[in-house]
């Protein structure tokens, strides 16, 4: 019976042990504003933020938030920033209000998040935190109309791949890897309380159309277009440079390929010589040749940070010529009529 009593606590621990899979980001409305009030009130410039909350099950509740000071590259006020942090979770714990981390929030300008920075910001906290989300708002992009707010996790089969800094085309065809298996976007939802939706009900207008209805008709995009398609030039320019350091490599490679050829080829004519002489042969490889020394391959996580920046780019443009196209038609429409 002991015996049975505990290997069924020890399949209990095994089972707890193993998380189930992140589904859901829930925030609370209140965060929400937080967030988009700190991104709004510093735009243009990047701002950033500890995010609060409970891992419950496949679902990640955040709770409360708070913004980080701005950083500079002074190291003195950078260890005043990792202070105030810890000062700030301290304050919250003795008011008996959630500090548990759970990932952190940032702005983006035009959705230009996918960056080295990121992905190291993303290994720093999960060496501490079992789960963790990036939250990204967009101030520029929610201008048009558009909530521009994401919550993102690394993929775990390119966290496996970062650690061992391999980023070779043969790992990546025997891992199945391509540039959209990067970043996984975990649906966001939000939640209010029963007390703050009642109140919200209160405040919403008796007038059936408002100012903000009226901006929806705005047809002028094209300030947000001219800025996506800068940025989007820039990336394919960047593109540009990648893709010449790997036709550069492969060059290299096919000129050393030829090398080695003819030596080889030299060298077996040398030995049948020497064997026709009654002479040793000399081995047909050289490690201190050169010519036998491999040529590094470029890394390709870059060209696949740049190939994501270009996919989202697409993705924006997209979606405003599209919501611009339907605007048209309606005044169109009611121009006519």
């Amino acid at each position: 019976m002991a015996n049975t009593m505990a290997r069924s606590f020890l399949q209990v621990a095994a089972a707890e042990e193993v998380a189930p899979p992140l589904r859901v980001v829930q925030i609370e409305g209140l965060v929400m504003l937080k967030i988009i009030k700190h991104c709004k009130e510093f735009s243009p410039a990047l701002v950033t933020g500890q995010l609060l909350g409970l891992d419950v099950g496949s679902v990640l509740e955040v709770t409360n938030c708070f913004p980080f000071p701005i950083q500079e590259e002074d190291e003195e006020i950078e260890a005043d920033g990792a202070n105030y942090q810890l000062e700030m979770m301290r304050c919250l714990r003795e008011v008996n209000v959630d500090n548990n981390t759970v990932g952190w929030y940032q702005s983006t300008m035009l959705g230009c998040f996918q960056t080295a920075e990121l992905i190291e910001t993303f290994l720093n906290y999960q060496e501490n935190i079992r789960r963790c989300v990036c939250i990204i708002y967009d101030p520029s992009r929610s201008n048009q109309g558009a909530l521009a707010f994401k919550a993102l996790k690394l993929s775990d089969s390119f966290m496996d791949l970062y650690r061992s800094n391999n980023f070779t085309g043969e790992k990546l065809r025997e891992k199945n890897l391509s540039w959209v298996d990067i970043f996984e976007e975990i649906p966001v939802k939000v939640s209010n309380s029963a007390l703050i939706s009642a109140f919200m009900t209160e405040l919403e207008p008796d007038t059936p159309v408002t100012q903000r209805d009226y901006d929806r008709l705005q047809l002028s995009s094209s300030p947000f277009l001219e800025r996506n398609m800068e940025f989007l030039i820039e990336c394919m320019d960047d593109l540009s440079v990648e893709q010449q350091k790997f036709q550069f490599y492969y060059r290299s490679l096919t000129r050393q390929q030829a090398q080695q050829q003819s030596w080889l080829q030299k060298r077996r004519d040398e030995n049948k010589a020497r064997k026709a002489a009654g002479e040793e042969p000399l081995p047909e490889e050289d490690p201190s040749n050169p010519i036998f020394k491999p040529i590094p391959e470029p890394p390709r996580l870059e060209s696949f940070l740049i190939a994501n920046r270009i996919a989202n780019y697409c993705n924006q443009i997209n979606g405003v010529t599209g919501q611009s196209f339907s605007r048209l038609y309606l005044t169109k429409a009611l121009h006519d009529n």
